[in-house]
């Protein structure tokens, strides 16, 4: 039996690593790192800007710092050959920003090339890289949505963190979209869940619950909303609105019959209603029966699919690592994630990603898992990194990717358990739900056997299954031992189903 998972914060995602990578490198450097005869070509590009501005004072005042910075240097005696060739480009670097811009990324790069060629001393900035590998990566990321390919969208997302931040709230939602429309509606909630956990625009939170609304249940909207109130305490009132209007939408949709079981949330497999004729048609499963959901772990952390840029941080150096790991080890995730923001080296990415993970950010612990399995730690680490990275991709919903994962990596036997239950179980739900009814006899069985039990839910909706596939009398031996166990509406339900 799985336990239920905190279901509270959500993204920011490793998808939180910013630019400030670059500064703190910079600040533990030693003077001697920096030290050099004359200005390099960006060192140059202010007094170059200031002489083409025929702004005297500020030529003046820049060959004044720059005789300061680089004591051993000349400058030219006339300012002005500073610009041209020799002092780098100019015109040339504006309209490359120009082509990343308007998202023309091959003009970029062909600009790009071109500049480099006539000014082989040039280095572009990292500003200018930065964008052009942003812009890119959207380009594919908009191809691989275009084609249907979810999966291939959110390793590009996770390997060019940018794409999943709040600034593009877009890409999170058409993601969402894309998933609900494969009928991933557990993947879609996910997605929507990271945004009202990270993100702090009242319009794009009440946007992002407005959308959830066609994948959550009852309850989800309810917590969704929750959380958003939480986080931002003014927009209460705003957010009351929307759940009363958005709830009131839903009137009477869970009422059940007899052979219809109750809906107490979301049905995770939505099926037909029994016809009164004599030939046996799908009935639904209770509502109760969702995929499983993989359990807050602990441990030695797990890693993800996809490679990340996370992965060129040094094994271990940030000094955060100490408080960081106390805080995970006593349960408080919030205090560990705090403390572990913009992560400066992998043992503490490594302690993030459980964090992240255990307050219901996947996306973000996928992108710490991986770096951590693909960078220069033991194998034991590299080992549960990887059983952190099929958890996250099973709490998306990605049971197949989960699977190949778990194929190729030699997990102990607790984890294996726990991966292939949690595989077992989805595949089980999902079966049900395509109408598969004998595929999904088969993986509750199998989950039964691993187990040594059946959760209560999956119990029924295996009585479910033999029922719709024409095997009443397997039905009603399940669902009598199950209401002998505990007679609930919905073991009444399922008898009655299996007598008509």
């Amino acid at each position: 039996m799985r336990t239920a998972v905190i279901r509270r914060v959500i993204f920011r995602p490793a998808l939180l690593l910013c630019g400030s990578a670059l500064s703190v490198g910079l600040m533990l450097a030693t003077p001697a790192a920096f030290a050099q005869d004359a200005p390099t070509p960006d060192d140059l590009r202010a007094l170059r800007y200031y002489v083409e501005q025929d702004e005297q004072a500020a030529v003046t005042a820049e060959l004044r710092r720059l005789r300061t910075a680089f004591p051993d240097w000349t400058p030219p005696e006339d300012p002005a050959a500073l610009v041209g060739p020799t002092g780098g480009p100019a015109g040339e670097v504006d309209d490359i920003y120009a082509a990343i811009a308007r998202g023309d990324v091959a003009a970029a790069r062909r600009m790009l090339s071109e500049t480099r060629r006539s000014f082989p001393d040039w280095t572009p900035p990292g500003d200018m890289t930065n964008l052009l590998a942003t812009a890119e990566a959207q380009g594919k990321f908009d191809t691989a949505l275009s084609r249907g390919d979810a999966e291939g969208a959110l390793r590009i997302g996770l390997a060019t963190p940018e794409l999943l931040r709040c600034t593009r709230i877009n890409n999170t939602w058409r993601l969402a979209e894309l998933e609900q429309s494969r009928g991933r509606d557990a993947a879609a909630l996910a997605a929507y869940r990271q945004i009202v956990g990270s993100c702090s625009g009242e319009s794009d939170l009440i946007a992002t619950i407005e959308k959830a609304d066609a994948v959550a249940s009852e309850a989800d909207l309810r917590a969704l909303i929750t959380l958003a109130g939480n986080r931002l305490p003014g927009s209460r009132a705003a957010l009351a609105a929307v759940q009363s209007r958005l709830l009131a939408g839903r009137g009477g949709a869970d009422a059940g019959s007899a052979a219809t079981p109750p809906a107490a949330a979301k049905p995770a497999t939505p099926a037909a209603a029994p016809s009164a004729g004599p030939a046996p048609a799908p009935v639904a499963a209770p509502a109760a029966a969702q995929p499983a959901t993989p359990a807050p772990g602990r441990g030695v952390v797990a890693a993800a699919a996809v490679a990340s840029p996370l992965s060129r941080l040094p094994a271990s150096g940030d000094g955060r690592v100490g408080s960081t790991r106390s805080a995970a080890q006593a349960g408080d995730f919030r205090d560990c994630t705090e403390r572990s923001t913009n992560p400066r080296s992998l043992d503490i990415a490594y302690e993030r990603a459980w964090c992240v993970y255990n307050l219901e950010r996947p996306l973000e612990a996928l992108a710490l898992f991986t770096a951590a399995a693909n960078g220069p730690l033991s194998g034991v680490v590299k080992r549960d990194a990887r059983y952190g990275m099929a958890l996250a991709l099973l709490k998306q919903d990605m049971t197949d990717a989960a699977s190949r994962i778990a194929a190729e990596t030699d997990f102990d036997t607790s984890q294996r358990r726990t991966v292939e239950g949690i595989i077992l179980d989805q595949r089980g739900v999902r079966a049900f739900a395509q109408g598969d009814y004998p595929a999904a006899i088969r993986y509750l069985n199998a989950l039964e056997t691993l187990d040594g039990s059946l959760r209560r839910d999956l119990g029924l909706l295996r009585g479910y299954a033999y029922l719709n596939g024409g095997d009443k009398a397997t039905a009603r031996t399940l669902f009598e031992r199950l209401n002998s166990e505990l007679e609930t509406p919905e073991s009444r339900a399922g008898l009655r189903a299996s007598r008509s």
